[in-house]
């Protein structure tokens, strides 16, 4: 982008000069990508001079500026991901408390105090709530899926700003609305809430990768793990430590506040896609999706793809939605239709705390795994996909049969559940960013995001009818 300066000749006579603004500064977005994000999110900077105005030239600014926007952008993406997924987090965290009607009173909580469990049906072997908790899974995803399935036909023509607006607002209502509810249906109401929340989040950060270097994917997917730790961590450490549901809920309404602030006021001006050579390092690695790739450009300043071009694209990404539908599909089968009935009665956890510890430990290798693409790259990510569908074969035998003799073997191959699915999620955003020029990215990273929802769906559908079958065993 050219900047009109003055500048004065020998004789002291105004002269117009042009000259293109340092590599080592951020470009300002042009004016159809201001319009496109509905303002620069969080920029220091903004073009308040019209365009034909004449500006005083300004230093070139040292290094250590770049570096920090580099790492304000990092730490803006990282907390992102750890607030748009938190609310999602702790609802599944708060699955079976959720679906619990034990109460008492003065004690506005889904869970009863008492340490005791208590056998929701006596007839069966297993510990059973009258509905699963695959029920919240499915409240907690479905209006993703719908968001996520309808992004690409459209909502790049909404800008950023509204969408992240609304998802803080969801994200706060849903923690409101579960903490005051008195009953099952409302409390969904607010998974609902979380849902929305997280999905229109997760399409909308996800599509502005887009416009910064592909490093800020490593942070997201690192801040989407750390929220899935920290969610589960903080629900089942408050309500260890006493705190009831309703308060520990009401304790995170913080969290939306975050996302608001890292997006508004932390995340600098887009800038050029790589100002030192970061696509030169990845040459050897990239091999595009489609073999008719158009010359490289910035995303969002060419005019919008035809349908041929989004068909195009999204069957050169079928051989990574494919692995990832799988691996979500087996993770959240074992998470929201198996972590119920994975039930030890020789220990001294309740049955709600195991549940609780499932979730934390799940987590805990999600956040582990989506933290190590620096150090651990994935190209073939269909084997994830194989060794997860193998986690959820052994754990189903073992609900079957019940022949695992302690839980702490089962904690482990959480860990190795967890650590399988985080590794899948970012290995595959990230390969997506290597393989996709510019001009198809934003579109390519909003796409491939309907990956792990459906894979989520798939497996809440199937839960909820084997959740029933196992339960009337005796």
């Amino acid at each position: 982008m050219q900047r009109r300066t003055r500048s004065w000749d020998g004789n002291g006579a105004l002269i117009p000069l042009t000259c293109l603004r340092p590599s080592s500064v951020p470009l300002e977005p042009t004016l159809p990508e201001r319009d496109a994000m509905g303002g620069c999110a969080g920029s220091p900077r903004r073009l308040s001079d019209s365009e034909g105005e004449e500006t005083d030239p300004a230093p070139r600014p040292p290094l250590q500026d770049s570096q920090g926007a580099h790492w304000k952008n990092a730490v803006g993406f990282w907390l992102l991901g750890l607030c748009n997924n938190f609310s999602y987090v702790v609802m599944l965290s708060a699955a079976h408390d959720i679906l619990s009607h034990q109460r008492t009173a003065g004690n506005q909580s889904h869970v009863d105090p008492d340490p005791t469990p208590t056998s929701h049906n006596s007839s069966s072997r297993f510990d059973c709530n009258p509905v699963s908790t695959a029920a919240v899974l499915l409240a907690d995803i479905l209006p993703t899926l719908i968001i996520k399935l309808l992004a690409p036909l459209g909502l790049h023509l909404l800008p950023y700003s509204p969408r992240v607006l609304t998802s803080g607002i969801c994200a706060a209502g849903s923690f409101l609305l579960v903490a005051f509810s008195h009953s099952v249906t409302i409390s969904l109401c607010g998974v609902v809430l979380a849902s929305i929340s997280s999905g229109l989040g997760e399409v909308t950060f996800l599509s502005l990768t887009a416009f910064y270097p592909r490093a800020v994917i490593s942070c997201w997917s690192s801040g989407t793990g750390g929220a899935g730790l920290l969610g589960a961590l903080s629900y089942l450490g408050l309500t260890q430590a006493g705190l009831s549901p309703q308060h520990t809920l009401l304790s995170m309404l913080g969290i939306p506040t975050l996302l608001l602030a890292s997006y508004f006021l932390l995340l600098t001006s887009p800038g050029p896609q790589d100002p030192r050579g970061e696509e030169d390092s990845d040459t050897a690695a990239r091999q595009p999706l489609i073999n008719n790739e158009a010359s490289e450009s910035k995303p969002g300043s060419g005019s919008p793809l035809s349908l041929q071009e989004r068909w195009t694209v999204f069957k050169g990404l079928l051989h990574y939605i494919v692995p990832l539908v799988l691996v979500y599909f087996a993770e959240y089968f074992i998470n929201q239709g198996l972590f119920e009935l994975l039930f030890f009665r020789n220990t001294f956890l309740t049955h709600a705390e195991q549940y609780r510890w499932y979730q934390m430990l799940y987590q805990a290798g999600v956040f582990a795994s989506r933290s190590s693409l620096r150090c651990c790259p994935i190209r073939h990510t269909w084997v994830l996909a194989l060794l997860q569908c193998l986690n959820l074969a052994f754990l189903l035998v073992d609900v079957w049969l019940s022949f695992l003799p302690s839980i702490y073997l089962i904690f482990l191959i959480i860990v190795f559940e967890g650590l399988l699915g985080g590794a899948a999620y970012v290995n595959t955003f990230h390969n997506i960013a290597l393989e996709t020029s510019d001009e198809h990215r934003e579109f390519a990273m909003a796409t491939a995001c309907i990956s792990d929802t459906l894979g989520i769906s798939l497996s809440g559908l199937l839960a909820l009818p084997l959740h029933d079958f196992l339960c009337q065993l005796t």
